[in-house]
């Protein structure tokens, strides 16, 4: 069974992600889990943060000589940051004059909320625990998964959909969404220049005015077998699981499987992804004229590219702060402000590649099981030669 939760706050002096049931064996590169961890961090329109912060992994424990040992693996991202910190959230009494309140909660955000469930009189302590930093450790964990998936044949990769009031208009490829994994630098993460072009506008129009902007990404898991998942029971199926792990990212309000929303104002006839049978497959000899479901039936993946669209409401912290409230006088007075980014949609569909990454790890080996990758993969041969036969 496949485990993994994060601590950590967002000034705090680090993250540490923990992953549990990863079978011995697989290999871990240093490189790739820090290459993931740089991508997070990568997009036009982040704020100053992204300018001290380096993450790399610091893999404590369940890896040894270059693979997992079977045993949890826990990984430290160190927070540059915290040397600014360390007298303003020490983890003994210190100084009360030296911590930095969070005064005025934030429109959007956690902190009115979280203030009133925890019997907080500010908001410093539920902003750092519901940072949008606390997805750096997801990364972390979500590369172990990527890696896992890659045994497998399968890989988790994402695109900007839409920026604002940008959007591309055309269905794009797994070549060109591909193809955009590898690049050296990251701007907007969309396969379309053209709306790429657009999409910075947008961005640069909403920094002159001091606001933020949402939008949308796809993360698209590319050789997927039928399978994963299941209609048994509404807790395990597969749909139900991937967006409630995309929805747990900060800022997401809304997931869509395939088509879904489109589907909602459609006629059967066009929504649903006709059966044929011909040529073989990667698995089996049954085909779609089309990919409507986003590759899940009834919670189970068909063998089609699972396809997970995540929309991202504008970040809560504004240079030009929107009305609040005084924790302290309940008196009138603007939000509060910390740096902050303007625009986070590729860095957003960055750990929602890592969410989607641990869901389908973690659906592969309910369903392949093996406490060493031999096994594992042993069993999914077999699964493959099953389904080639069928």
């Amino acid at each position: 069974m496949l485990r993994y939760f994060t601590a950590g706050e967002s000034h705090g002096e680090a993250l540490v992600a923990f992953i549990s049931g990863v079978p011995a064996g697989l290999k871990i590169e240093q490189s790739f889990l820090d290459r993931e961890l740089w991508r997070r961090q990568q997009g036009y329109g982040r704020g100053g943060r992204m300018k001290i912060e380096r993450d790399a992994a610091h893999i404590l424990s369940g890896v040894r000589h270059g693979f997992t040992i079977g045993s949890p693996i826990s990984i430290q991202l160190e927070n540059k940051d915290w040397k600014n910190w360390q007298e303003s959230l020490p983890v003994g009494e210190g100084d009360p004059a030296r911590h930095k309140r969070v005064g005025s909660p934030r429109p959007g955000h956690a902190d009115l909320a979280g203030a009133l469930k925890y019997n907080f009189p500010e908001a410093r302590y539920v902003l750092e625990r519901a940072s949008a930093r606390e997805s750096a450790a997801r990364v972390a964990a979500g590369a172990i998964a990527k890696a896992f998936l890659r045994e497998l044949g399968i890989e988790v990769v994402s695109h900007v959909i839409a920026v604002g009031s940008a959007a591309m208009q055309k269905d794009v490829g797994w070549e060109q969404i591909y193809a955009l994994y590898n690049q050296d630098e990251i701007l907007l993460n969309c396969a379309d220049g053209e709306t790429q072009e657009r999409m910075k506008g947008e961005v640069d129009k909403v920094l002159r005015t001091g606001d933020s902007l949402g939008g949308v990404f796809e993360v698209v898991a590319h050789g997927a077998p039928p399978g994963l998942g299941t209609y048994a029971q509404w807790d395990e199926r597969l749909d139900a699981r991937l967006a409630a792990a995309v929805m747990s990212l900060q800022a997401v309000k809304a997931v869509e499987i395939g088509s879904g929303i489109a589907a909602a104002a459609a006629a059967g006839s066009v929504v649903h992804d006709e059966i044929g049978y011909g040529e073989k497959g990667d698995f089996t000899k049954f085909t779609r004229t089309r990919n409507n479901a986003g590759g899940i039936e009834g919670g189970v993946s068909n063998g089609e590219e699972i396809r997970v669209r995540g929309y991202l409401k504008p970040i809560s912290t504004l240079r030009r702060p929107l009305q609040s409230v005084d924790f302290s006088t309940r008196q009138p007075m603007s939000a509060a402000y910390e740096r902050s980014d303007v625009c986070v949609v590729p860095a957003a569909g960055v750990a929602a590649e890592a969410m989607v990454a641990l869901t389908l790890a973690g659906c592969a080996l309910e369903k392949f099981g093996g406490d060493s990758m031999v096994e594992t993969l042993r069993n999914f041969e077999g699964y493959r030669q099953q389904l080639e036969s069928y």
